[in-house]
């Protein structure tokens, strides 16, 4: 009764002194952490961690070194043994603590709420894979050694390694897909080739990632559909990644419109529509003629917009302004079919044919006519220099 009453009382003045240390050192650390992110991330989410795992170590030296009158008792050895357990949970979380605050501290320098996020977005799709990793890492090798304290286990450890190899083919055939997932994802992470928020076209559905992670990946499609893929599938499949190197993308609206249309004129009119608009990044703003073949005329505009949802909003608005303006304004434009009925010889008036005056040339302080993807301007000039080729690309952005 002596020993037991014994032990009770050096674990309940280590338990105290232990606590009494904790707090003085969190009141510490919360007083520099007014300077210091990293110190007020501590102080925040380390301290109840800190407080159990220096408690039960405490706990379990003052078992360990209270006294010498049951050196030998069963019921001593079971407790220093459930101590021991608790020591490694303890500290198992006390170190994933630390290495978590670590990483939200270098997370929140990295902001994701500016125009140009593509490193934030990339360093908090990292940070994102390393905490899954460090969480899984940390709780694997506290069983590890928690089960290493048996004899038994230990015991069997032998044979266990001996047979390793084989244990390791037969597991690895078992579970190709699932570690091909998660080397996949760590090399999404760490390759840059799609981050968090990123915008992509995946099955043919346009959408953001929502959420990375080492087995799959969540796409938000843009009508609040979720669209969940292995990771395998993007280092597998092609997709389109619109913001891989910017947020700011290009779009076009196309018209089948009669030959009679005023291209220069739609061109100006394309140009009011879009300086009138906070969708439009003033990059680029350009009218052409892809197609005159048939009886119709293939008018694209190409715009551009600072992310793709702005984007999609942009084109519908030159849409439904160019079609209300060639509706009211140029109704000799609209799509029609013609047949001839009348005199080969072209003496019917209405097969005559009123020469046009010429179109005037802007001057030199006019807006440029916008008639060119690959020039006319400082972001024309840098497109063309990039996609050097044939005189009309053969696969122009639609």
């Amino acid at each position: 009764m002596q020993s037991y009453l014994w032990t009770i009382v050096f674990a309940l003045a280590a338990a105290a002194i232990a606590l009494i240390v904790v707090e003085v050192v969190h009141r510490v650390v919360k007083s520099f952490g007014r300077r210091s992110l990293l110190l007020a991330e501590l102080s925040d989410h380390s301290y109840r961690p800190f407080q159990v795992a220096a408690t039960v170590v405490a706990v379990h030296f003052a078992v360990r070194f209270s006294t010498n009158y049951a050196v030998g008792t069963s019921w001593r050895r079971a407790l220093l043994h459930v101590l021991l357990l608790a020591v490694i949970a303890t500290t198992a979380r006390f170190a994933a603590s630390l290495l978590l605050v670590t990483e939200d501290t270098a997370l929140a320098r990295f902001r994701t709420d500016v125009p140009d996020n593509r490193q934030a977005r990339r360093i908090k799709t990292q940070i994102g894979i390393l905490r899954r990793l460090t969480i899984a890492a940390t709780a694997i090798l506290a069983v590890g050694v928690m089960l290493m304290t048996f004899p038994e286990v230990r015991g069997i450890g032998a044979s266990v390694l001996a047979s390793a190899g084989v244990i390791g083919a037969v597991a690895a055939l078992a579970a190709q897909s699932v570690l091909g997932n998660v080397f996949a994802g760590m090399q999404l992470a760490f390759s840059d080739a799609v981050r968090l928020d990123d915008v992509v076209v995946v099955e043919g559905e346009w959408g953001r990632i929502e959420e990375l992670t080492l087995s799959y990946v969540v796409v938000q499609i843009w009508d609040d559909r979720r669209l969940v893929l292995p990771t395998s599938y993007f280092t597998t499949k092609p997709f389109q990644n619109w913001t891989r190197t910017q947020s700011a993308v290009l779009g076009t609206a196309e018209f089948d419109v009669d030959w009679s249309v005023p291209v220069q004129a739609m061109r100006e009119e394309l140009r009011r529509a879009v300086e009138g608009s906070d969708l439009w990044d003033g990059r680029v703003c350009v009218l052409q003629v892809t197609d005159a073949v048939g009886g119709l005329v293939r008018v694209r505009a190409l715009v551009s917009a600072p992310d793709a949802p702005s984007l999609w909003d942009l084109r519908c608005l030159i849409r439904e302004h160019l079609v209300g303006w060639i509706r009211d304004q140029r109704p000799t434009a609209l799509p029609r079919m013609r047949a001839e009925v009348g005199d080969a010889s072209s003496h019917l008036a209405w097969q005559w044919v009123q020469p046009r005056r010429p179109a005037r040339r802007p001057t030199e302080h006019e807006v440029p006519d916008d008639a060119r993807v690959f020039g006319g301007g400082d972001d024309g000039e840098a497109r063309g220099t990039a996609f050097v080729g044939p005189d009309e690309p053969v696969d122009a952005p639609r």
